[in-house]
This record gives C-alpha cells, sequence and structure tokens, in this order.
C-alpha cells in the first residue's frame, strides 16, 4: 500500500535542514523565496498577524502543503525578526 499524501501532523518532529522540522523549513522557504509573503512578513513583523492574514486569505497552508500554525512558531518569529 502507497501512501498518497503525506500526513504532516503524524509525522515526529526532526530536524530538518537546519530548522526544527519540515514543517517550519517549507514555511519559511515560502516566506523567505515568494516575493509577495516577503514582502508581506517584512511589512508585519509578526508570525501571529502573518498566520492570522494568511487564513483571513483561505490560505491556511503552503502551496506544498506545510500549515502556517503548525511551524515552530518562536523559530519563525525569529526568522520574520531577521526580514
Amino acid at each position: 500500500m502507497f501512501q498518497t499524501k503525506l500526513n504532516l501532523t503524524d509525522t515526529p518532529k526532526t530536524e530538518y535542514n537546519g530548522w526544527s522540522d519540515w514543517t517550519t523549513w517549507n514555511c519559511a522557504l515560502w516566506i523567505g523565496n515568494d516575493q509577495g509573503l516577503y514582502n508581506w512578513a517584512r511589512d508585519i513583523r509578526n508570525y501571529g498577524m502573518f498566520i492570522d492574514t494568511m487564513k483571513e486569505f483561505g490560505m491556511n497552508k503552503t502551496p506544498d502543503g506545510a500549515k502556517w500554525d503548525e511551524a515552530d512558531f518562536d523559530e519563525m518569529q525569529e526568522m520574520m525578526d531577521e526580514l
């Protein structure tokens, strides 16, 4: 049997490319490499507000399926502080 979709909530958190887990890495990757997301994150500078805004726009996750609110909050806030 093949798993057709990665269920991120069931996978154990392990370090991924220097980030606390895949979800955090993926969210940071999208913010850092998508000009619109980067500019928005840089303007609001608060990861909680970023999550709320993304949800308001109906974008609960990255195009790769990582949920913004499942990323390590402290790590994401630190990344946004450095933008």
